[in-house]
C-alpha cells in the first residue's frame, strides 16, 4: 500500500508538544477586532491543546504525530 500524503493544511495549523499532545491556535482572532474586548483578544492570543475527542481526527493528518 502506498504512503499517504501529509495534509498540508493540518501541517500548518497543528504542532505536537514534547509530551505528545497536539497544540492549536484559537479561532476568531483574524479580523473584526474592533468590536471585541481587549480581554477576549488577549485570551484568543494563547494557544491551546486539542481536546481528547478531536485528537483521533487530527492525529492521522500529521505524519510525525503517530
Amino acid at each position: 500500500m502506498p504512503k499517504l500524503k501529509t495534509k498540508s493544511g493540518a501541517k500548518k495549523r497543528f504542532k505536537v508538544t514534547g509530551t505528545g499532545k497536539i497544540k492549536r491556535k484559537r479561532a476568531y482572532k483574524r479580523h473584526i477586532l474592533t468590536k471585541k474586548e481587549t480581554k477576549q483578544k488577549r485570551r484568543l492570543s494563547n494557544s491551546s491543546v486539542v481536546k481528547k475527542v478531536d485528537v483521533g481526527n487530527v492525529r492521522p493528518m500529521l505524519p510525525y504525530a503517530v
